[in-house]
């Protein structure tokens, strides 16, 4: 899916539509002392194995791509609802 590179949005901060930068979002790392990294961490210690299944096959073919919206005014990031496709392009 082609998106272009600004796009007229609504910013919460300034108030008004205003041109926003598109790019799109990724996920940082992990912490790896976060409660929850601790915790899975201590389920998977000694016997018994994994607490909960791993899903080996894949039953969709496409990601939700989630769209990074940055305010050119204010500087203020929004995100944009995931959209199901195969390939995001960013068209000038």
């Amino acid at each position: 899916m082609k998106v272009p590179e600004a796009i007229n949005v609504h910013c919460p901060r300034c108030n008004a539509h205003t041109e926003h930068k598109v790019s799109l979002y990724k996920k940082g790392k992990e912490r790896s002392l976060a409660v929850g990294a601790r915790r899975h961490e201590r389920e998977l210690r000694g016997y018994g194995g994994q607490k909960y299944p791993i899903q080996r096959n894949k039953a969709k073919t496409t990601d939700k791509k989630t769209l990074l919206l940055t305010c050119n005014k204010c500087g203020r990031k929004l995100l944009r609802a995931g959209i199901r496709m195969r390939k995001l392009e960013i068209v000038r």
